[in-house]
């Protein structure tokens, strides 16, 4: 084929970059605005809690009839979250605080929460209060003791207590503990009046006096914990890592991080029993609270156990990767056979017990990724969901709208087998999905999203309506030729019909099949790089290694099928000796119907990915270089070649959804968007951390990145939906610092004032403006309609033909009570109306002597220095009409040379060409007689003719030069 014969190599020569040498105002390029200019950060979407542990509220309402009702509060990182228990549903989100927060408690309708060196309490989501430590240490933790309130700092040398009876907190006591006591945790005795019991992270316990700041007792670990210690007497203890008091007076649940948990008599000072918990520590202990004697036990590695304490801790119940990641709290609702679990998977769960001995199930859940995200795309065209995937094995479905709608997508029931072999459910998922293609044409019919996964041959279909894997699943292995590598799937791709998915993988092999039969329909072969094409090899017995397909595309209509192809090699035997050849990276278009290869556009760099504007037709590729190359497949040319700076890898790409915008996000941690017009760059913001995917809106309203420290999605709104955005070319070295999106903001006040207020704080430098006219020489037009003047010309042709044929007749009024006269026949007796006083008022005297504007404009016209501008805009937004009246009211010899001279400045200007032409045409006709008779104007109507021919052979030379050149250029075509 001739694409492959010639195929078009691109060079190293940019055809459009940016203007690193701007020149700019004099600013400080070490002074940044704080924020990004196109995108203002908005909200935060998919976290649900971290690793630290929850608080659980239940409220009792006299009279209510659905129970109590259950708050619960988690974690954020440097904001909280309160959660309505019944239906699991987000009430609402806390301030940021400067700080991470370590601890969070409720206390009536009132949240504490330990951020770094204080202790801040919110009502309603606004802070109220905050304690600080005055020693400067970080806050561990912190609870409520009546009016008091307590802390242990992070290094667990001291126990800090505040005064919060009264409106601000007051710091009463600093209890410092012994050395070899390292405090972890807090507890206070049921009915232990001012006593707290303090646990260590060597194993052993105390029990304070906080009014007296006295150690009423320590209780050793020798009888706290029955496993032998380590034979290094230099080794730490086993560390306690739970602790919980149980319904029982005296009685509280120990956990150490050996998995062994004690129920511990505090008041005897003895053991009651002992259970041991295998596969990881103890995290969190619970004792039910609906009259059945069980102990829960969670630990570091996701399992949740049930302990009978009637049968002296016998294991009921072990449900085995109850979790993803380690469980950081577990409590029962009181009173009701319901257990709450959190961890670090993101994720808040409720198991119900529907009898003493049965085994928990499923009742409520709320989570997310549990491990940052590497790919999200937005599904459909509203923008108001997103799918993504993450190194967890997971494909998430998240809503923008509401957390409630987010769900996985169903990879089928594990549980079983889970069971059998003894895994966790995690671990028999699928590989992470490294490519997602949609479509939901036919979303409705058949399955509408495709994924390829880490290192298989497979190409699995899902249906996001059912919310679950679809019915075809394709393997590459047993399409490959015998003897010959299957390889993986690298990319995958959904035509904008929704009939047909396509898949290309490492060996260089294109599939497509049907999606609502599943049987296989085309196959696109990649055709040779240019070496070999050029070179006498026979390639028939060649050997392909590495001509890995690295992206696939295809247009809206279903004509073109792009692959991109990376680095690779050719073992090729040609017709003198064996030798290795080179494949150089290239973007190969083949034709959709008949698969042939049409052309071979061969890049110098590596092709990392590849992304299709299906409207506009402009395909963005990713190359090795840092560079982002846009090529136009109707042309199949490369149209403009993007700089992505120099210290990272490109790694995603997004369209706007009018094609005006490339945003690319790379490991420099920036994100830079560029005008594709102009190819420049017009906004870059770097984040804390790098963003390893993004994607546009479909509607323009919002930005999603996802980040590599982070499990949620953030959103970023686009300022140009809002206000006046004027672009200008953006330096690489004015890169603003911009902060993450919250989970959500303080109060819907400030959220709206944000969005309001995204408008430009500094003017640009580089604004165009269109100038009134472009060049002195040429003749500038009104762009008003052309009915406008033909109206004016014509005015008294329309009046005549509209004017009615009799004028309208008023109705007489009846008074409403009609006099009679007296006669033998009822007849009423009706007066004739007034004449109407004709006397003139002060106020028509006034309007007689009064100028009109067009009249004061005209007179002003004549000082020295005075532009025709305004008068010839007051002109042009008159009607027809009331032009006509007033140039009629132009009765003075002075308004008439008045007029004339403004034409004539007027012609001079080259501005407004036929509304001069129409306004003389009508002066004339109107007021021509009045201008003969006059001697005195008979030289400005001179003046005004020598320019009007003036102007007249002029536009004609021009028109005619227009005319021939335009003949020219049709006749060589």
């Amino acid at each position: 084929m001739a694409a492959q014969g010639n195929p078009d190599v691109v060079d190293d020569r940019p055809r459009k970059r940016i203007r690193t040498g701007l020149k700019c105002k004099a600013t400080n390029p070490t002074q940044h605005t704080g924020a990004p200019r196109l995108f203002a950060p908005f909200r935060a979407l998919g976290i649900i809690t971290n690793h630290i542990p929850f608080y659980l509220q239940t409220r009792s309402h006299k009279g209510a009839t659905d129970g109590p009702r259950i708050h619960i509060i988690t974690c954020l990182g440097k904001s909280w979250a309160l959660w309505e228990g019944g239906k699991m549903t987000l009430l609402f989100v806390g301030p940021e605080a400067t700080d991470p927060l370590s601890c969070v408690v409720i206390d009536g309708d009132a949240v504490w929460a330990a951020s770094g060196v204080h202790a801040i309490k919110y009502i309603r989501g606004k802070e109220v209060c905050r304690a600080a430590n005055p020693l400067g240490t970080t806050l561990a933790s912190i609870s409520l003791f009546g009016s008091q309130l307590l802390a242990l700092t992070k290094d667990g040398t001291r126990m800090l207590i505040w005064d919060i009876s009264s409106d601000g907190p007051s710091f009463s006591t600093n209890i410092h503990f012994d050395i070899g006591f390292t405090a972890v945790l807090l507890l206070h005795p049921a009915t232990y009046l001012n006593k707290v019991l303090v646990a260590s992270r060597e194993g052993n316990m105390q029990l304070w006096n906080i009014r007296t700041q006295t150690c009423v007792h320590t209780f050793s670990n020798s009888k706290l914990l029955t496993i032998e210690e380590p034979s290094d007497s230099t080794a730490p203890s086993y560390p306690i890592t739970a602790l919980t008091q149980s319904p029982a007076i005296d009685v509280v649940g120990i956990g150490f991080a050996s998995g062994e948990i004690s129920v511990y008599d505090i008041r005897a000072d003895e053991r009651l029993m002992k259970m041991y918990m295998k596969g990881g520590g103890i995290r969190a202990l619970s004792f039910r609270s609906d009259g059945h004697q069980v102990l829960a036990s969670a630990s570091s590695l996701g399992h949740l156990a049930l302990w009978d304490l009637n049968s002296g801790g016998r294991l009921l119940h072990l449900v085995r990767g109850a979790h993803d990641g380690a469980i950081t709290s577990a409590e029962w609702v009181c009173g009701q056979p319901v257990l709450v679990t959190s961890g670090e998977d993101n994720s808040i769960k409720q198991w119900l017990f529907d009898s003493p001995t049965a085994a928990p199930r499923l009742l409520k859940f709320r989570a997310g990724h549990h491990s940052p995200p590497h790919l999200i795309r937005y599904y459909g065209e509203d923008g108001k969901q997103l799918l993504t995937a993450s190194a967890d094995r997971s494909l998430r479905y998240t809503s923008v709208v509401r957390d409630s709608r987010s769900f996985e997508m169903s990879q089928g029931s594990f549980a079983r087998k889970a069971a059998t072999l003894s895994k966790s459910l995690s671990s028999l998922k699928f590989p992470p999905v490294i490519s997602i293609a949609h479509s939901t044409t036919r979303s409705k019919d058949w399955d509408d999203v495709l994924t390829a996964h880490t290192d298989e041959p497979f190409v699995r279909s899902w249906s996001v309506p059912n919310k679950r894997l679809g019915k075809h699943t394709w393997n590459y292995a047993e399409t490959s030729k015998r003897k010959a590598p299957s390889g993986s799937v690298k990319c995958v791709c959904v035509t904008a019909c929704g009939n047909f998915g396509i898949a290309g993988s490492s060996t260089g092999e294109i599939h497509m099949w049907n999606l609502q039969s599943g049987i296989k329909r085309r196959t696109f072969k990649i055709g040779p790089c240019a070496q070999a094409t050029t070179e006498q090899t026979d390639m028939s017995k060649s050997r392909e290694s590495g001509n890995c397909i690295t992206g696939l595309d295809t247009d809206t209509l279903n004509r073109v099928v792009v692959a991109s192809t990376s680095n690779g090699k050719i073992y090729a035997r040609s017709l003198f000796l064996n030798r290795e050849i080179r494949i150089y990276p290239s973007l190969q278009f083949f034709d959709f119907h008949s698969a042939k290869l049409e052309h071979n556009l061969v890049f110098s760099t590596s092709v990392l990915s590849i992304s299709l504007h299906h409207n506009s037709g402009l395909l963005a590729v990713v190359c090795g270089d840092m560079m982002v190359r846009i090529v136009d497949i109707d042309t199949r040319r490369v149209v403009r070649e993007l700089v992505c700076g120099s210290k990272g890898q490109v790694l995603d790409i997004a369209f706007s959804p009018d094609s005006r915008w490339m945003v690319a996000t790379s490991r420099d941690s920036i994100i830079r968007t560029f005008d594709i017009p102009t190819g420049r760059l017009i906004d870059a913001f770097r984040v804390p951390s790098t963003a390893t995917s993004i994607a546009f809106s479909p509607t323009g309203d919002f930005l999603a990145t996802a980040h590599v420290d982070s499990v949620g999605i953030f959103l970023w709104a686009n300022r140009a939906q809002f206000a006046d955005v004027a672009f200008r070319t953006v330096a690489e070295q004015d890169v603003a610092e911009v902060n993450m999106p919250p989970v959500q903001g303080e109060n819907e006040d400030e959220t709206l004032e944000a969005l309001t207020a995204l408008t430009m704080e500094d003017e640009p430098v580089d604004v165009f403006s269109t100038p009134s006219q472009l060049d002195g020489d040429l003749v500038t037009l009104t762009l008003l309609p052309r009915s406008r003047w033909q109206a004016l010309l014509n005015l008294d042709v329309i009046q005549q033909r509209n004017k009615p044929k009799e004028p309208p007749k008023k109705p007489e009024q009846a008074p409403f009570f009609l006099p009679t006269l007296s006669a033998v026949e009822h007849r009423f007796g009706i007066d004739q109306k007034q004449t109407e006083n004709t006397k003139k008022t002060r106020l028509d005297k006034a309007m007689a002597t009064s100028k009109s504007i067009f009249h004061k404009k005209l007179a002003e016209l004549q000082k020295k220095g005075r532009s025709d501008d305004d008068l010839f805009d007051y002109i042009k937004s008159l009607s027809p009409a009331a032009i006509d009246i007033e140039l009629r009211s132009l009765v003075t010899l002075s308004h008439h040379r008045q007029f004339l001279h403004a034409l004539k400045r007027r012609l001079l200007s080259h501005k407004d060409f036929e509304a001069v032409q129409t306004l003389e045409n009508v002066f004339l006709r109107l007021h021509g007689d009045v201008l003969i008779e006059n001697a005195e104007l008979r030289s400005e109507l001179e003046e005004l003719l020598e320019l009007q021919k003036k102007e007249s052979e002029r536009i004609l030379a021009l028109l005619s030069s227009s005319l021939g050149t335009l003949a020219f250029v049709r006749d060589t075509m």
